[in-house]
């Protein structure tokens, strides 16, 4: 082996790799973006979740229990109900993660040793059906502690209930299924259409696409429509390997599954079509696409609990559809819930996929120029 010539090959190499920015900034991007996730992004720990308090005793009493329950920063409080029905129907939309209900005959009940508060847990998450469990252990050992302090004659702590809806069982196919619905479309879908247009300059297609009438809308809307059949296929594939396999229910009505898929096929398409018309080369398309299904995974709410993480960092998340659609389909299928009820998510991946679409037609529009 002759070393100078092995020498030359090496430096070949790193001056391409200098040359190729995308590949450079993947080198030093992905280590620090997993550092930053994972050590400051992700937290275990829940805090902050929202809640819904119904206080129909509304007595000194009462209100010490549920200030204890605010105290330990579990929850945070974001709506107030008359009643535990109006708590359960926040639940189902979405609005609230946790309901706190205290009934009117609290004093009486808390004599007498009953359950004399109930914490309601949304159940599709069962990060906050863990959550939820600690915050009632931990406002009951508040309790217990002043208890114990002088005075003596504190009266003993309300006895607290958790009922988990939806996923009573706990269940973690309940949770996951749902969800792996839009992970597989988001990885797919923007991979199919991240390399399209790349792949057509590779072989040479490129000119003869430019010479034909198309204009260059009717062009990047028909390479998303052919994946938009392909997209609910897979949809329907997982639903049915969901039930058959991990009986997990669908709730909420069907034809709402598939209007939810739609919207995030068509976001992570556009997506990929902006990727496409950056990206030189097939190999850089797959790396960008890499770049961009890392965050999406790890921030959307899909592996770690999204209200442990901190608000720069859900904020960030808002902007990526599978953080949305996670939102649409867990609502759809394990709370019953309607796209009416959920209509800010359904804007948000509207309004995504044009910013998107747009966005890929005006760079598509330099590169032919």
């Amino acid at each position: 082996m002759n070393l100078r010539r092995l020498w030359a090959v090496v430096l070949k190499e790193l001056r391409q790799m200098r040359r190729d920015r995308i590949t450079l900034a993947m080198i030093v991007g992905i280590p620090v973006m997993q550092l930053v996730l994972f050590g400051y992004a992700i937290n275990l720990n829940l805090r902050g979740l929202a809640a819904g308090i119904a206080d129909q005793a509304n007595t000194a009493g009462s209100r010490a229990v549920v200030m204890d329950m605010l105290a330990t920063g579990v929850v945070a409080p974001v709506a107030e109900a008359r009643t535990p029905d109006e708590l359960v129907a926040m639940l189902r939309r979405g609005e609230i993660s946790v309901g706190i209900a205290v009934p009117p005959d609290f004093e009486q009940r808390k004599a007498q040793g009953r359950e004399a508060v109930q914490v309601m847990v949304d159940g599709s998450d069962t990060s906050v059906q863990g959550a939820a469990a600690q915050l009632a252990q931990m406002a009951l050992d508040a309790s217990t502690r002043a208890r114990e302090a002088p005075p003596a004659s504190t009266p003993p702590p309300a006895p607290i209930g958790v009922v988990a809806f939806y996923n009573p069982e706990r269940r973690s196919a309940v949770n996951i299924v749902p969800g792996l619905i839009g992970v597989i479309l988001t990885m797919t879908m923007v991979l199919f259409t991240g390399v399209s247009i790349v792949r057509e300059r590779e072989r040479g297609n490129m000119e003869l696409l430019i010479a034909t009438p198309l204009s260059r809308t009717e062009l990047m809307v028909g390479k998303v429509l052919p994946f938009i059949a392909i997209g609910l296929v897979q949809t329907t594939v997982i639903l049915a390997l969901g039930i058959w396999l991990f009986t997990v229910p669908v709730r909420g009505s069907l034809l709402d599954v598939y209007f939810a898929a739609g919207l995030l096929i068509l976001a992570n398409l556009t997506l990929g079509l902006m990727i496409s018309t950056k990206a030189q080369s097939q190999f850089q398309a797959m790396q960008m696409t890499f770049f961009v299904f890392l965050p999406s995974i790890l921030l959307s709410g899909f592996m770690f609990p999204f209200a442990g993480m901190p608000k720069v960092v859900q904020w960030l998340a808002e902007v990526m559809p599978l953080t949305h659609f996670l939102r649409l389909i867990r609502g759809i299928m394990l709370r019953g819930a309607g796209l009416a009820e959920m209509w800010i998510d359904v804007v948000a991946l509207l309004a995504f996929t044009a910013v998107m679409m747009s966005a890929a037609i005006l760079r598509f529009h330099k590169r032919l120029d």
